[in-house]
């Protein structure tokens, strides 16, 4: 599948929480959603990513914007995760990866000479009409939030005008 783009409609998806609280990225019209995909609870670089986007939630919420955070595993790992680092955003389960395929976000990946299918940790900044605000392909976990939270404001001031 290929990456939305700035401008495109964001592909609409209901996920369950670990709760099995189903979250709709249309219930989010109205504020800005940032979706990140990452290949893996509590591992090294996914834990970074996370508790930076923890780090940062205050502010992002104080600026009318919420984080979404999918990957592949389940309910459980999606709660200890969540409990083991104090993640007070939304965690959600796309078990069968058709959210990440929606995105362009599964794709073939290489470790240790074996090709497999995995998630791409990629990151979209949804705008509150639900439209791809902005993109980014390639994530690397360190300083990825103050980046976010930089194109968020550049975002925000942009409709203002």
């Amino acid at each position: 599948m290929s990456i939305p783009a700035p401008g495109d409609p964001a592909p609409e998806f209901a996920l369950p929480d670990e709760t099995g609280t189903i979250h709709r990225l249309a219930d989010q019209r109205g504020r800005w959603t940032i979706v990140y995909f990452y290949p893996k609870d509590d591992t090294p670089g996914c834990t970074v990513e996370a508790c930076e986007f923890r780090d940062a939630n205050g502010t992002i919420t104080e600026r009318g914007a919420d984080v979404w955070g999918i990957s592949p595993q389940g309910a459980l790992s999606k709660r200890s995760f969540r409990e083991k680092f104090g993640l007070p955003f939304v965690l959600l389960a796309d078990t069968d990866h058709q959210v990440a395929e929606a995105f362009g976000s599964w794709v073939e990946k290489q470790n240790y000479g074996k090709t497999y299918m995995g998630t791409a940790r990629r990151t979209f900044l949804v705008d509150p009409q639900g439209r791809i605000a902005r993109t980014w392909e390639k994530v690397k976990p360190e300083g990825h939030a103050a980046d976010v939270l930089a194109a968020l404001d550049t975002a925000q001031a942009a409709v203002a005008r």
